[in-house]
């Protein structure tokens, strides 16, 4: 696999739309390599919501709404699929809006943008995936995902990935893959003291922000001026540089 230039990861959602217009298959996925581990999780996934009342799945889905439940306990491998940066929904992906972008701008995603699923491991955002539930930090009785993820695709992201990476992904992700490779991250400032609740929101605009003016290299992306935030310092450590923004 060819290294290339600057890739970006981001942090899926629990919330997705539904629909889509292809059948599942195990091709749809760009990292053939682990479509073995890929689908014994899947099948694990799928003999858990078999053998599980509607009342444990709500614990496990994290959902009240049991008609929601009911929804997520079929099969997941008969539902249709879309592009994974268009299944996701939420903060960080209305921030982003990839619909509203350009064909060419669209492209820049589809191939730059890595994508962490704790069903279907890592993604480029192109593959296409179908509609499902997997709390974030749950795992199967029969399978240690994370795991097993973990194990299956750190050399092949290693070898991906190249020699810039910008890591937009919540911390939890980082037990599927820390990169080895030199690494951007931020932290979002709002008078002096670090945000959360808007961290996802400006993760998402960054990411349009990139694909709207081609970025594709650190030295770009420093001198990039993103609306409604100013760098006020960058910290190193290893081979993280972080970005301070100030929320202005």
């Amino acid at each position: 696999m060819i290294k290339s230039h600057m890739k970006i990861l981001l942090a899926p959602a629990e919330t997705k739309r539904e629909g889509g217009d292809s059948s599942y298959s195990l091709n749809n996925f760009y990292f053939q390599e682990y479509n073995n581990i890929r689908n014994e999780v899947v099948t694990s996934y799928e003999e858990f919501l078999r053998k599980s009342t509607i009342g444990e799945l709500s614990t496990w889905f994290g959902l009240k709404n049991l008609k929601e439940c009911e929804k997520y306990s079929t099969t997941v491998t008969e539902k249709p699929t879309m592009k994974a940066i268009r299944r996701y929904t939420g903060v960080a992906f209305d921030a982003l809006d990839y619909d509203s972008l350009s064909v060419e701008q669209q492209k820049y995603c589809d191939e730059n943008v890595l994508l962490f699923s704790n069903l279907f491991g890592p993604l480029k955002a192109d593959d296409l995936i179908p509609d499902y539930k997997f709390k974030q930090g749950e795992n199967l009785p029969t399978i240690d995902v994370i795991n097993k993820y973990k194990l299956a695709t750190k050399e092949t992201l290693d070898n991906y990935l190249g020699d810039e990476v910008i890591d937009l992904r919540a911390g939890f992700y980082d037990k599927f893959y820390k990169p080895t490779a030199p690494t951007i991250t931020f932290k979002f400032l709002k008078d002096g003291k670090v945000v959360s609740h808007w961290a996802k929101y400006y993760r998402g605009k960054i990411v349009k922000e990139l694909a709207q003016n081609n970025i594709r290299s650190f030295e770009e992306l420093i001198s990039l001026e993103i609306e409604g935030l100013k760098l006020i310092e960058i910290q190193e450590k290893k081979n993280i540089k972080t970005l301070i923004m100030d929320i202005v």
